[in-house]
């Protein structure tokens, strides 16, 4: 197989219908197949070799340029201003009430960057790689030298202010968290020690900064779900030149998916042709065609799709099953060329293959399964689907 894969990949222009082909299957992991692939899949890298490394410089410091834009300069603002008195009389200074004022942008940016901080710290929580530090730290960020406000500042200095002061019948006063509110998430909250950042810190940027260049969306919990895994894919990739550029790679792998999947996350367009409500009613129509009985049962105990479809079409299943699993469903999903019609066919597989279960159980039992997926085996799953589809 690996064989394959090299082959097809060794042409001066991919062709994409076999490489589809090839994906659809699982990619090995071996000699980084699966970065590479993905990156083609997800229309990152274009199909003619000859143009790979150029894009990927041009691409790589853009995303520089966004971390000077967003992250460097704000921050050195933020360190500039305040430091003499009369700044409060200043054009812009923070009551100031315009909302063109830079400080208003940016305490409307903590306010993102609170929500991301809080969902990237608990990414895959049953796996050590995203509190581990990494080996390519953004050394634009992190240079010692530096006097500006970085993130991980942001997010104290903004958690800090968040604390609320609670005073107790003996006068003693109490500062707790809202974010902290018990003993055993301090862990998860560690931050390493200067010159060094956790993967979720990589993750935590990438989702700031899409946050940023997207206003029309900014961030959305679940964002965190799909970002986790292309990042993962590729800052484990055993190619270390790959690696090092893992970010920014995945920066512009995640701005790719999120726009063909984005409309999930919009909600005022659930209920039209492209959102989120008609790919839930899609699920349905499909087990209708495929397994009437079922359908008909799930109609009976008022089991909506929205109970359970809903995370399992927005997250791409992410959410339903162990990371290295969710990799090689999504080997299948970028493979699709009709993109995400056979995710609907993947949700479909999953209910015929616990259809006697779900026959039997009453609603109770029924919102239990659909809630916390019984099978773990997803080869067994992707097979289901493949099925299904091959019946059309």
């Amino acid at each position: 197989r690996i064989a394959d894969f090299q082959e097809v990949l060794g042409e001066p222009t991919v062709a994409l219908a076999k490489l589809r082909d090839l994906c659809f299957s699982g990619i090995p992991f071996d000699g980084g197949l699966r970065c590479l692939c993905w990156k083609i899949l997800l229309n990152y890298l274009p199909l003619e070799k000859a143009l790979w490394s150029s894009l990927l410089k041009k691409q790589r410091d853009l995303y520089s340029q966004f971390l000077k834009e967003m992250i460097i300069q704000p921050g050195i603002a933020k360190a500039n201003l305040g430091v003499s008195r009369e700044d409060v009389t200043l054009e812009d200074h923070p009551l100031n009430p315009n909302p063109d004022s830079r400080w208003n942008t940016y305490f409307k940016d903590n306010e993102v960057l609170l929500q991301i901080d809080k969902d990237v710290r608990r990414l895959y929580p049953d796996m050590a790689f995203f509190q581990r530090p990494t080996d390519y730290p953004c050394l634009l960020i992190l240079d010692p030298q530096n006097e500006f406000e970085t993130l991980r500042k942001r997010v104290e200095q903004t958690t800090l202010k968040s604390q609320t002061v609670a005073r107790n019948r003996s006068g003693v006063t109490n500062v707790s968290s809202p974010l902290k509110t018990t003993p055993n998430t301090l862990s998860e909250y560690e931050v390493l020690p200067n010159g060094c950042e956790a993967h979720w810190e990589v993750v935590e940027r990438i989702l700031f900064i899409y946050a940023k260049l997207n206003p029309g969306i900014a961030y959305v919990q679940g964002m965190n779900e799909i970002v986790g895994p292309l990042y993962y894919t590729f800052a484990t990739d055993p190619n270390s030149e790959w690696k090092e550029h893992a970010e920014a790679d995945t920066f512009f792998c995640f701005t790719n998916l999120m726009a063909e999947i984005r409309d999930n996350f919009i909600k005022s367009l659930d209920d039209s042709q492209c959102g989120i409500t008609y790919k839930m009613e899609k699920v349905y129509s499909t087990l209708k065609e495929k397994d009437v009985e079922l359908y008909l049962k799930l109609q009976e105990q008022n089991i909506k799709p929205q109970f359970f479809a809903f995370r399992w079409l927005t997250l791409l299943l992410s959410q339903e099953f162990l990371l290295p699993d969710v990799i090689r469903i999504w080997d299948s999903l970028f493979a699709d060329d009709k993109r995400f019609d056979f995710l609907l066919l993947v949700c479909c597989a999953m209910l015929t293959l616990i259809r006697d279960q779900l026959l039997e159980g009453d609603f109770t039992l029924n919102m239990r399964l659909l809630q916390d997926y019984p099978i773990s085996d997803v080869h067994l799953i992707l097979k289901k689907a493949k099925e299904l589809q091959d019946s059309k």
